[in-house]
């Protein structure tokens, strides 16, 4: 399965100087948030596969969830045989829909035994927010949660995949990282995952 990561801000590849065809290679399309409705349903209309998403901290502006798109947050999606958990949201620095303190973050986690038991854990965890310490930032907006390295660590997905980390904020942010037996994709703007590479 290859797919297409999004987050944050718009691709131009994939947007402002999109091509017919272009997306055709895909299989799936994964958002980790903070992305405009508009985007992610010109997204899904071109593309023609499923879109999965998760919100972002600022989603709550946009007034709308986008139209034709799966939401994965709080649940498991199950695409192509590819089992999706998807927790959106950031650490809570503000009132927000989408702001989560840690132990929120991990009553959400709490609640989610019975699809783990159900789906026998899952391939990718499709968050938002960044790990705690994996290449997240040090002030509150952009720290991670350390409840996501519990979930790698006991149920070891395919991949991790997150954004809220802007990688023009700091050079030496990697887009590919690993934890344990878990690639970690910072999806900021877009990431290629080609799933072979796991064997998923």
């Amino acid at each position: 399965m290859k797919i297409l990561a999004v987050s944050d801000v718009p691709s131009d590849r994939y947007y402002e100087y999109y091509r017919p065809g272009i997306l055709d290679a895909f299989d799936l399309i994964l958002s980790c948030g903070d992305l405009r409705p508009e985007y992610l349903e010109f997204l899904v209309t071109m593309a023609r596969c499923p879109l999965v998403y998760v919100h972002g901290n600022h989603d709550d502006s946009y007034g709308r969830d986008p139209q034709g798109c799966i939401c994965a947050d709080d649940s498991i999606v199950t695409v192509g045989g590819v089992r999706i958990l998807g927790l959106g949201g950031a650490n809570r620095y503000r009132d927000g829909a989408y702001m989560y303190t840690e132990r929120q973050m991990k009553s959400r986690i709490r609640k989610l035994w019975l699809p783990l038991k159900k789906h026998h854990g899952f391939d990718i965890l499709l968050t938002h927010a960044a790990a705690f310490g994996l290449n997240d930032f040090e002030t509150i907006p952009h720290r991670g949660f350390q409840c996501f390295h519990t979930l790698m660590d006991k149920y070891e997905p395919s991949y991790f995949i997150h954004g809220h980390i802007h990688r023009n904020y700091d050079f030496r942010v990697p887009q590919r990282d690993q934890h344990g037996k878990t690639i970690v994709i910072n999806a900021f703007e877009h990431a290629v995952i080609d799933t072979k590479e796991q064997g998923i």
